[in-house]
């Protein structure tokens, strides 16, 4: 079965100042080490003239791969908190990318920590983020008669109904989450005394957006 997890949906740019010095975040993201690295070169491109452009990234659905770069600041002052950060806030397949425009103060160790993480912090609090959760459609064949109950439990469960047909019968098409999609169908069978029919469909992701579920690539 898929993982649940927290993700960007929608990357954002946030920014902080610590004496002079400016760290531009940008969050985005990811599903590989390679779009990753695409997005690291392009950000890179986009602030040329930037002193240094630190970075991380956690790859896989329970963060089987984690990077991370202090690009030429001190070891461990930047690329690490940033990670610190993106685990944190318990993120898979995210990338954050910290640039610094060196401001003339040095910071010391301590400050630069201090800086990247607020900085990434920054980042996210500028994104959308979602919690990503594996799905499965079920279709719904009932007799009119059995439609309330079916109605019921699917509000009772917060469960999105996709789709429905009217004819001599009623046909919805529902979306649960994975790990409920059998407790779904029992209760279902055992509402309407096994009178409707529930077909097993695609599996996908969706996550509620602004409230709403939505189903994701």
């Amino acid at each position: 079965m898929a993982a649940e997890y927290r993700t960007v949906y929608t990357g954002g740019e946030g920014e902080i100042v610590e004496k002079k010095s400016r760290f531009i975040a940008t969050a985005a993201p990811v599903r590989s080490e390679e779009e990753a690295l695409q997005i690291i070169e392009q950000i890179r491109k986009k602030y040329w003239d930037a002193r240094h452009n630190c970075y991380a990234y956690v790859i896989g659905e329970r963060g089987e791969l984690e990077r991370f770069s202090d690009d030429g600041e001190p070891g461990g002052t930047a690329g690490k908190p940033i990670l610190e950060v993106i685990k944190g806030e318990e993120l898979r397949n995210t990338l954050i990318v910290v640039t610094r425009y060196f401001g003339g103060t040095l910071l010391g160790t301590g400050g630069l920590v201090r800086a990247y993480s607020a900085a990434a912090k920054a980042g996210i609090a500028s994104s959308v983020i979602i919690t990503r959760i594996p799905g499965i459609k079920l279709h719904i064949t009932t007799e009119y008669t059995g439609l309330g109950k079916i109605q019921y439990i699917l509000g009772q469960r917060g469960i999105t109904t996709l789709d429905s047909v009217y004819t001599d019968k009623v046909e919805l098409e529902v979306l649960t989450a994975e790990a409920e999609a059998e407790a779904v169908k029992a209760e279902l069978t055992e509402g309407t005394n096994g009178q409707a029919i529930i077909e097993t469909g695609a599996v996908c992701h969706f996550a509620k957006i602004n409230g709403t579920p939505q189903i994701l690539d």
